[in-house]
Order: C-alpha cells, then structure tokens, then sequence
C-alpha cells in the first residue's frame, strides 16, 4: 500500500489477536516486517471482544483497528490454536521470531460442592457467549446463553462487575455480587462498582460461598454461603477473611458465574517444554520480553498474569522493539 516501509524480508508469527498482540503487530509491519497473527477464536480482538462487554467497548471499534491493521499489511489466521493446530517448535520454524500472547484465559473455580450443576458458569464463558454470539442484542440475537432471573456473581474484580451488569442487560430481575471481603478491598476500578451500583447491581459483602444448591434435575437453585469478618493482613497486605462460626445462609438464585481469576492455559506450553515457566505456569522473559528459547517472545497476560489491557498493550509495544533489534543481528532463516 502507498507509504508502506520497505520490507525487510523477515517474518513474524504473533500468538494471540488480543491487545498485546495487535499493538505488537501494528509497531512491527510498520517496521517493514512480515506480520502473521494466529488467532484461536474465529475473529481476532481477545479480551476487547469476548471479554469487555459491548457497553463498555463496542465491537465496531475493535473491528476498525483490526481493520487497519490488515490494510497495513497484517495477516491475520484465525481458528488456529497453537499448541494443537501448531506448536511453538513448529511456529519458530518457519519465522524468524516468534511473540506469544495468548493472555491467561483460564478459569480458576471455587472449588465448592455443587460447582458443575447446570447453571454454573465461568465468567470467560459468560461473557464470551454473550459477546462472540451477540447477546447483547438480545432479544434480537438467539444465544444460547442462560438468561437467569436472579443471577449471583462470585467474586470482586471488573470481571465481576461486567458480568453482573451484563445479566441485568440480559434481563435478569437480581443481579448480586457476592464478595467475601468488603467494598473497600474490592479489585475493582471504583467507577465500575459506582456504575453497578447505578444500575441496580445488589451487593452481598463479607460473604463467601460453601456450596452451590440444585434441584434432582441438577439445575441450580440456591447459594449456601456464610458470613465473613475480616482478620489480619494477608500476604498482599488486605485483611484476610475467616467464617463467623453459625452464620450460614442461602440466596436464591438460577444462575452462577464466578469470577475469582484466570490462570494460564497449560495447551500452548504443554506442547513446548523447553519454553521455562514460574510456578504459576506463566511465561519466564528476560528484561527484553526474550524467553528461554531465542527468538521467542512473550508478553501480556500470560507473562504477568492477568492483568489490564493497558499493560498488555504496553509488553506488546515493548516487545517489538525487542524483537526489531533482536531481528537486526540474528541472522536470516
């Protein structure tokens, strides 16, 4: 296209279409590099498409920068996951570097009896049905998403706050937030509580789920929770919660999501041992963003953990100056 830099003739495969790997992709074709990225799901935009709810981000603006993204010259695979459609070892094969940011989607669960009842979802799962299959159009769009009447939310964090606003969009009577500690220790940004709060979000504090109630034909109906009384500081510094003995009560409720954090998936990094991790399954980088096998980087979530989509447009931007350098000494494939 006219203005494009000359091309260098060097190819990069970047793992991930979310915020880090789009602003990588965007700072390298720029370079003149070969850009492919290689997105799992069926169009490209990570956590600004599944996981950000249309409210908040509308999907027509993801859609233009990814647009001009590929009018740049970025090629974009989608329905390719690396660690089953290719590996890591494969990917550095046939590219002279490699960028991993496939983020940390992982669900973590409470681990609670009654957590695999039919109502029960992962708040990944939650907001990716509604945003990928477009309920939030509903009652236009036909998802098959559970649209509960008394939904409860587990958990404390923007997640919690975009899921719990979410069901109120979808039509559901109650929507509550259930969090074991108090507002003041909640995760997330004050405005979001503010917004949930504007909304008609209730909020159950100082409560923590033992068990999620269902009937014989294995549909939720009821969250056993009991009272919390905040104790001393935690490792992180924030009071550490502890039951009060007797203090178990039920809400009732059709509909579970629970969203207390997100881990790296194991699929890519099985597939690749030699790549090193932390004990939380995470990507090890170096000061550059470089990990253990040269010519493969990493950023964003799966690197740091999860995190906000600032920081990992931040590693993205980072990273490619780092492999742009890397790239001006390594020799050619």
């Amino acid at each position: 296209m006219p203005g494009s830099p000359p091309s260098t003739g060097r190819r990069i495969a970047i793992v991930g279409g979310g915020p880090a790997g789009l602003t990588a992709a965007g700072e390298l074709v720029k370079s003149g590099h070969d850009v492919t990225i290689f997105e799992a799901l069926h169009q490209p935009g990570g956590v600004l498409v599944y996981g950000i709810p249309e409210f908040r981000l509308p999907k027509k603006i993801v859609d233009q920068e990814v647009g001009r993204l590929q009018q740049a010259g970025v090629k974009i695979e989608c329905n390719v996951v690396i660690g089953r459609t290719y590996t890591i070892p494969e990917l550095r094969a046939r590219f002279d570097a490699v960028f991993i940011a496939n983020g940390a989607g992982l669900p973590v669960f409470m681990g609670v009896p009654g957590e695999n009842l039919k109502g029960v979802y992962s708040a990944n799962e939650y907001l990716t049905r509604v945003n990928l299959m477009a309920a939030y159009e509903f009652p236009q769009s036909d998802t098959p998403v559970l649209l509960g009447k008394r939904v409860a939310v587990i958990g404390g964090g923007n997640v919690a706050m975009d899921s719990a606003r979410t069901a109120r969009r979808l039509g559901a009577d109650t929507s509550t937030i259930v969090y074991r500690r108090t507002r003041q220790e909640m995760p997330a940004r004050a405005e979001e509580v503010r917004h949930a709060g504007q909304e008609g979000i209730r909020f159950e504090m100082l409560a923590a789920p033992v068990e999620v109630l269902g009937n014989p034909q294995r549909w939720v109906t009821g969250l056993k929770c009991v009272r919390m009384q905040l104790g001393a500081p935690d490792a992180s510094g924030r009071r550490s919660p502890t039951p009060i003995p007797d203090s178990a009560f039920t809400m009732e409720c059709d509909v579970v999501v629970v969203a207390v954090g997100t881990r790296a998936n194991p699929l890519l990094t099985a597939t690749c041992p030699d790549l090193k991790l932390d004990r939380r399954g995470n990507i090890v980088v170096d000061a550059t963003g470089m990990t253990s096998l040269p010519g493969v980087f990493a950023g964003g979530d799966i690197v740091r953990g999860a995190a906000t989509v600032i920081l990992a447009m931040g590693d993205g931007k980072r990273a490619a100056g780092a492999i742009d350098r890397y790239l001006a000494s390594a020799p050619r494939q």
